[in-house]
């Protein structure tokens, strides 16, 4: 199993920025992917941004060039940094880990942006 504590989420103002983090522990393996996933009100849940442990990355088209997804493999940690945030980007959002067991989920992380 493996155990995902998200935090970093707020509210902050249009054009602001926050940082989630995600910290895995438990039964980790070398070869994964990480990343964030974010639900909207009435909506779908969406992946956000993904990043696999050999450092490649995965962008949704609505916040690329506005959110880096990065991790440190020695803490099998994963951060979002979301900068020039928008009302839109309002959601609960998800932190993910994959490996060839299957998909493992955090509790979720609210994120308000204001206009």
């Amino acid at each position: 199993q493996v155990q995902l504590v998200e935090s970093g989420g707020g509210l902050v103002q249009a054009g602001g920025s926050l940082r989630l983090s995600c910290a895995a522990s438990g039964s980790i393996f070398s070869i994964n992917a990480m990343g964030w996933y974010r639900q909207a009100p009435g909506k779908q849940r969406e992946l956000v941004a993904r990043i696999f442990s050999g450092g490649s990355t995965n962008y949704a088209n609505s916040v690329k060039d506005r959110f880096t997804i990065s991790r440190d493999n020695a803490k099998n940690t994963v951060y979002l940094q979301m900068d020039s945030l928008k009302p839109e980007d309002t959601a609960v959002y998800y932190c993910n880990y994959g490996d060839w067991r299957g998909d493992f989920w955090g509790k979720g992380t609210l994120v308000t942006v204001s206009s």
